[in-house]
C-alpha cells in the first residue's frame, strides 16, 4: 500500500503537462497540498498538541513545503530525466541519515542497491540530449535531501499513539501548504485561469496524489523500515516513463528496459534484510 504513493506521484508529469496551465508549477504544488490538508483536518477534527505543533510544522515544511519548490525548480532548469535521477539519490541519503539520526548500523546492502537504483532510473529516463545546469542540479539534490531528512525524522518521531495516519498526513499537508502560500504568490503572482481540464488535474493531484497518497506514505514510514520506504520512491520516475511511452509516444528502447530491470531489482532488494544480518539480530 505504501508503494501506491510513489506510483501515483509518477502520474504528476503527465497530469501537469497535459491538463494544467503552463508556467505555474508552484501553484500546482499548493493546490496539491493545502486543500487536501484542510479536507483531512475537517474529517479528522484532530489538531496537534504540545510539542507536536513544532514537529508537525517541521515535517510539513520538509516533506511538502520545501520539497515542492525545489522539485519544480529542478524540473524547470533540467531535463526531466536528469531531475528524476537526482531525486533517485534519496534512498542513499536516507540510508546515511538512518545511521546518523536513527543510530542504525551501516548497511552495505542498502547502499549498494541504492546505487543500482540510481543507475537504473538514469538508464530509464536520461536521454542522449540530457543537459546540466548548476542551479538545477543543486535544487534536485536539495529536494532529495529535504525529503530524505523529512522521511527520517518522521520515522524518528513516529506519530502520537492516539492519532491516525489521516490526521498525521493532514497536519503535514496543511503546514506545507501554508508555507507554500507566500512562496507561490511571491514567485508566480496571481493564480492562473482554471478550465475543466485544469480542475480535473488539480482534483487528481490534491485528492489522490495528495490526500490519499500521503496518508499511505506516512502510514508506511511509521510502520516499515525507513530505508525500505525510501527505495520505493524509485517507482515514481519509472511510472512517469511508462506513462510517457503509453500516452505521449515517448519510446522505450533496450537501454531503458535494462534500466527498468535494475531499478525493479533495487526496489525488491530494498525490502529484504540479508540472512546474515537477520541471524545476527536474533542472536
Amino acid at each position: 500500500m505504501t508503494a501506491f504513493a510513489p506510483v501515483v506521484w509518477g502520474t504528476t508529469y503527465v497530469v501537469t503537462t497535459e491538463l494544467l496551465p503552463p508556467g505555474h508549477p508552484l501553484f500546482a504544488g499548493l493546490m496539491r497540498a493545502l486543500p487536501a490538508g484542510l479536507i483531512a483536518l475537517a474529517i479528522t477534527r484532530t489538531l496537534p498538541r504540545g510539542t507536536w505543533w513544532l514537529k508537525a510544522t517541521a515535517l510539513g515544511v520538509l516533506n511538502i513545503g520545501m520539497f515542492f519548490p525545489l522539485l519544480f525548480l529542478a524540473a524547470e532548469r533540467l531535463p526531466g530525466g536528469v531531475a528524476a535521477t537526482l531525486g533517485a539519490a534519496q534512498p542513499l541519503l536516507v540510508a546515511a541519515l538512518a545511521v546518523a539520526v536513527l543510530r542504525q548500523s551501516p548497511s552495505a546492502w542498502r547502499f549498494a542497491w541504492g546505487i543500482v537504483g540510481i543507475v537504473g532510473v538514469g538508464l530509464v529516463v536520461i536521454g542522449p540530449a540530457a543537459g546540466f545546469d548548476s542551479v538545477g542540479v543543486l535544487a534536485g539534490l536539495g529536494g532529495a535531501a529535504t525529503m530524505a531528512l523529512g522521511v527520517t525524522l518522521t520515522k524518528k518521531w513516529g506519530r502520537p499513539a492516539e492519532v491516525g495516519p489521516t490526521a498525521f498526513a493532514a497536519w503535514q499537508l496543511t503546514a506545507g501548504g501554508v508555507f507554500l502560500v507566500p512562496v507561490t504568490f511571491l514567485l508566480e503572482g496571481a493564480p492562473p485561469a482554471i478550465d475543466l481540464n485544469a480542475a480535473l488535474g488539480y482534483l487528481w493531484l490534491g485528492l489522490i496524489g495528495g490526500l490519499l497518497a500521503y496518508v499511505l506514505w506516512f502510514r508506511g514510514i511509521t510502520s516499515l523500515p525507513v530505508t525500505s520506504v525510501a527505495v520505493l520512491g524509485l517507482l515514481s520516475p519509472m511510472v512517469a516513463a511508462v506513462l510517457g511511452a503509453a500516452l505521449l509516444g515517448q519510446a522505450l528502447g533496450p537501454v531503458q528496459l535494462v534500466g527498468f530491470a535494475l531499478a525493479l531489482a533495487s526496489i525488491v532488494a530494498g525490502q529484504i534484510t540479508p540472512k546474515a544480518k537477520r541471524e545476527g539480530a536474533v542472536r
